[in-house]
This record gives structure tokens, sequence and C-alpha cells, in this order.
């Protein structure tokens, strides 16, 4: 090192400790359950310090629902129609949530959720909102027919994680897109 090339302060790169995070949050979240995966747990299995994720993550629904958002990404609007767009949501929204560690990690926020309404408004606004918004501007629908929309599929592929601890299978995807789609083939009605 010559004395003009700056030193690179200690520790991982900054750039690595959200992937660093976000892995050792669905990992261990997969192995250890919802519950049982602390801030403490990640932390070593990320090979950090918890107060680094601390000063990140106010809270561990915090974290998970940032952990979500990185595992989602943007959600694919594909197809030529209305039916098209919906479906391929569906599959999608069940796909990632059948990946290991996801689905536990979205039941357990949620449910967390359901007491906490600090955590409700994260995932509200953080989770929630970015997609309902990709959604209502794709299919053209307003706000309450979206959530509707939102509420029904996640909602039962939530709830089959909470009942079996295993995400839907196919058929049962294929089953919720048939039973979704009517209501969302035709055009909205005119206000």
């Amino acid at each position: 090192m010559t004395p003009s090339t700056p030193a690179r302060p200690p520790g991982r790169p900054r750039s690595g400790i959200n992937d660093a995070v976000f892995a050792a949050t669905l990992s261990t979240v997969h192995e250890l359950g919802y519950a049982r995966a602390t801030v403490e747990r990640i932390a070593a299995a990320a090979g950090i310090a918890k107060t680094t994720i601390y000063r990140r993550w106010p809270t561990k629904g915090a974290l998970i629902v940032d952990c979500l958002l990185d595992a989602f990404g943007p959600v694919p609007l594909e197809g030529a129609g209305r039916a098209e767009i919906v479906s391929s949501a569906i599959r999608w929204t069940a796909g990632k949530i059948g990946e290991p560690g996801v689905g536990d990690a979205f039941a357990g926020v949620f449910s967390d959720a359901v007491s906490d309404p600090e955590l409700r408004e994260i995932l509200s606004s953080r989770l929630q909102d970015p997609y309902r918004l990709a959604l209502q501007d794709a299919l053209g629908e307003p706000e309450h027919r979206v959530l509707f929309l939102i509420d029904v599929v996640v909602g039962t592929m939530l709830h089959r994680m909470g009942m079996t601890g295993e995400p839907m299978v196919d058929g049962d995807v294929d089953a919720l897109v048939e039973m979704v789609l009517p209501l969302f083939r035709r055009e909205p009605d005119s206000p």
C-alpha cells in the first residue's frame, strides 16, 4: 500500500452485509422456524455482530420485511391481457412463497403484525403497497379490488403454510387461479 492509497476500513464491505444478513435470515427461518429465528441467531449465521443488524433494522419484523422485499423483487406483470397478468402474478407469488424460508418468514411476520400496529404499518407500506400499486397500474383496477385480490391470494397461501407447514402444490395454485380469474377477466366498471 502506498501513502496515497487510502486504507480499507476494517470489517466486511458494507455492500455485502445486506446480502449476508438476508441469506442468513432465510436459512435460519427455514432451519429453526420463524419464532426461533432470533436476531442473535441470524447474526451468528451471518457471521456479524447483532448490533450490526440492529443499526439497520430496529426490530426483527423490520428485518424480515426488508428480507422479503429482497427475496420477492419486483412482480413480473407478464401477459397479453388482464387474465394472463393476474395468472402470472398468482403463480409468481406461489413460487416465491414456496422458496425455502420465504413462506415461513412471511407467515411469521404476518402473524406478528396482527397484534403489532407498528409492524402492521411497515408490512403494509413497505411490502404490500409496492405490489398493490404495480397491480393497480397494470390492471387498471381501483385500490379496493387489488387489495381484495392480494387478500384472497396471499391469505390463502399463508393459511396453507400455517395449517400444513408446506406451500401450495401446483394443482392447488391452478385451482386458485381458476377461482380468481373470473373477477378480473373483464375490464373494470367505469365510475
